[in-house]
């Protein structure tokens, strides 16, 4: 017997295994498209919108309404103005003494002087506080800087605070900025104001 067998076919490769793709968690689902709602959904939300707003507005105008009426104001009087009546004292009681009238601020301050600093050119003024009241009292006090032709080119403020009555002090004011020679000083906005007994 012979052995003439036909020669055993060429090794085929073997198809390598991969297992089944699976579909990512972010990818579009698979099927038929949907159609958007997104027009719709615009529109919901606006009307939806102006309805609230239009309820807000009705609201506030009632609640106007309410308010206005809830505030009556009497009738306009068609007389001229005259001063309230004062009270008059009973008959039994005496009348209050009148009081001794204060001095007037401009009296309590004075300028003590009005230099201009050489170095800088920046004016200032010593100003003396004489409380001539029977009262503590607090100053306010202002001090303008004029030039030679009496226009304002500087100014300055200071204050005292609970100046007993007959006391005194010396502040000075400082103007910011250069002035020309020659700047004067003149007082303004004084004010005292009574804050003890």
């Amino acid at each position: 017997m012979s052995d003439n067998f036909p020669p055993p076919p060429p090794e085929q490769p073997q198809p390598e295994y991969r297992p089944a793709a699976q579909p990512s968690p972010w990818a579009a689902p698979a099927g038929p498209p949907q159609k958007q709602r997104t027009g719709l959904i615009v529109t919901l939300a606006v009307g939806g919108g102006l309805i609230v707003a239009g309820a807000v507005v009705a609201l506030v105008h009632s609640a106007m309404d309410a308010v206005q009426d809830s505030i009556a104001l009497p009738p306009r009087s068609d007389t001229p103005y005259s001063e309230p009546y004062g009270e008059e004292p009973y008959a039994d009681e005496p009348a209050p003494e009148p009081t001794a009238t204060a001095p007037d601020v401009k009296e309590d301050v004075t300028i003590t002087a009005c230099t201009r600093d050489p170095q800088i050119g920046w004016q200032s003024a010593k100003v003396k506080v004489v409380n001539g009241t029977s009262t503590t009292a607090s100053y306010h006090i202002g001090v303008e800087f004029l030039d030679k032709d009496g226009t304002k080119v500087a100014d300055g403020v200071t204050g005292v605070v609970d100046l007993g009555p007959g006391k005194s002090v010396v502040e000075e004011i400082h103007g910011l900025g250069e002035v020309p020679r020659g700047t004067t000083c003149r007082l303004v906005d004084l004010t005292r104001m009574p804050t003890g007994d």
